[in-house]
């Protein structure tokens, strides 16, 4: 399986995978991994591990993740 990386909405740079993190989502109250993206430029991105079609959302931690 093939998966290209998705493009730094900043950018224009593609990304690399930066791992899980295990957040409460406020709708519901679950824990739910978020995947982390990071650029070449040091732009954090994530979004939510069991809804990888929502568009990647800018990191509000992204200090904790360099």
């Amino acid at each position: 399986m093939t998966y290209e990386a998705p493009a730094c909405s900043e950018c224009g740079h593609p990304m690399n995978s930066g791992g899980l993190v295990s957040v409460t989502r406020e709708d519901n109250g679950q824990r739910i991994c978020r995947t982390l993206w990071r650029c070449p430029q040091g732009h954090v991105w994530w979004r939510w591990m069991d809804r990888p079609t929502e568009p990647l959302q800018m990191c509000p931690f992204s200090n904790l993740f360099r």
